[in-house]
């Protein structure tokens, strides 16, 4: 999900030349925690709430896949690109969400909130047809972490001078076209 909107006023804008930088304000006072201990632990209550909500054993963390999303996020850092990793993801098949904003401006559990939030455009139905605004794409972070066959996931996070990386990997993967979510 990439977090940083970037509007374009006018049509006359010069294709060949790159969008102004959009900084997101902090929404707090201070330093937000960061380390793979406090990432853990929030992305592991933001999932385990989202999941307990409907029902929804809690996701096991997974050192392995918290490996992959690190190695992912390294990636996405040194490179300053922000798109999903190629498929396959491992054995079995690794889901995937991604996360990016602006360095520091974020907390962990606002990042895993965003992904939850898109629930509010989830309706229960057949991949992809499972969102009110006919986008899937506007509810598959949501999705992926609700999927019922997942069990385990691993999160980690990596920052440029500018933005901060998070990546989360799933097994089983879930998002698949023509079976339900939960």
């Amino acid at each position: 999900m990439l977090l940083a909107v970037i509007p374009l006023i006018a049509c006359s804008v010069d294709p060949h030349q790159a969008p102004e930088r959009v900084v997101e304000p902090r929404a707090f006072e201070g330093d937000a925690a960061r380390g793979p201990a406090q990432l853990r632990q929030a992305m592991e209550a933001g999932h385990r709430a989202a999941r307990a909500e409907k029902g929804l054993p809690p996701l096991s963390w997974d050192p392995a896949l918290a490996r992959d999303a690190q190695a992912y996020a390294d990636t996405l850092a040194a490179t300053g690109t922000f798109e999903h990793s190629d498929q396959p993801r491992g054995m079995p098949e690794q889901g995937e969400n991604l996360w990016t904003g602006t360095r520091g401006a974020y907390r962990y559990a606002e990042m895993v909130g965003h992904w939850v939030e898109e629930k509010r455009d989830y309706v229960p139905g057949i991949l992809p047809d499972v969102s009110r605004t006919g986008q899937f794409e506007d509810v598959g972070h949501y999705t992926q972490i609700m999927w019922r066959a997942t069990q385990r996931f691993g999160c980690a996070e990596a920052s440029s001078a500018e933005d901060d990386y998070v990546v989360c990997r799933y097994a089983p993967a879930g998002n698949y076209i023509g079976q339900r979510a939960f």
